[in-house]
């Protein structure tokens, strides 16, 4: 089988990049900081984590808790966003760019900082089904921006970092990919300003699934 052009394997973040979910995790873990009594971050704070395994996460958004209330923080927050999920959906667009992907012999995988159990539920849906190859969570490998996440997905594939490309809403994502050697491309219509992208010295940045969509099938 013929392997596209420029990369065999291509990673997706979840949240922001692939699943409109922003702006619920961002009031979500504002809600869990209300209901226990700690400074509720600004829009901007809560969304800064996204990206971050959950306990890192909390950790940078409620600062002051004790230690010890973190996992308490974590199951509020968690049952905030369990009730809600529902709600959420893909970008528009983001089904038909990844059966192109598909077709073109790429491996398509996800790299998040949600859980198994949180990716798991989200990928059952019928509409994903089959769509990807392989997924690595912050919960059962490190969190971001550690590359481990990569690391890995390319051993179980096999591909080199030059032939891989990691997708991704947060400077997160983006240092994650720059620590595992591979290369990356931002987009700005998730959870951190795209202007703090350039230290990473992302391929490109784009403003849109569809935009998105266009940059993989000419450049991946």
């Amino acid at each position: 089988m013929a392997r596209p052009r420029r990369f065999d394997l291509i990673a997706f973040d979840w949240d922001g990049t692939l699943f409109d979910s922003t702006g619920l995790i961002t009031r979500c873990i504002q809600d869990a900081c209300r209901e226990l009594g700690v400074a509720v971050p600004s829009d901007t704070d809560a969304a800064y984590v996204i990206g971050l395994g959950l306990n890192d996460a909390l950790r940078h958004a409620a600062p002051g808790l004790a230690p010890e209330r973190y996992p308490e923080l974590g199951h509020s927050y968690r049952r905030h966003y369990f009730a809600r999920q529902h709600e959420l959906v893909l970008f528009e667009g983001t089904l038909a760019m990844l059966r192109e992907l598909k077709a073109r012999n790429h491996w398509v995988t996800v790299a998040t900082g949600k859980s198994r159990r949180g990716l798991d539920e989200a990928l059952a849906t019928s509409q994903l089904q089959g769509l990807f190859d392989g997924s690595r969570t912050a919960d059962e490998t490190a969190s971001k921006p550690h590359p481990q996440m990569l690391l890995e997905l390319m051993r179980e594939f096999g591909t080199e970092p030059e032939r891989t490309l990691m997708v991704g809403d947060t400077t997160h994502d983006l240092q994650m990919a720059r620590n595992a050697g591979v290369a990356r491309v931002g987009v700005s219509f998730g959870a951190h300003e795209f202007e703090s992208f350039t230290e990473f010295e992302p391929l490109a940045v784009l403003h849109s699934t569809r935009e998105l969509h266009d940059w993989l099938v000419r450049h991946a």
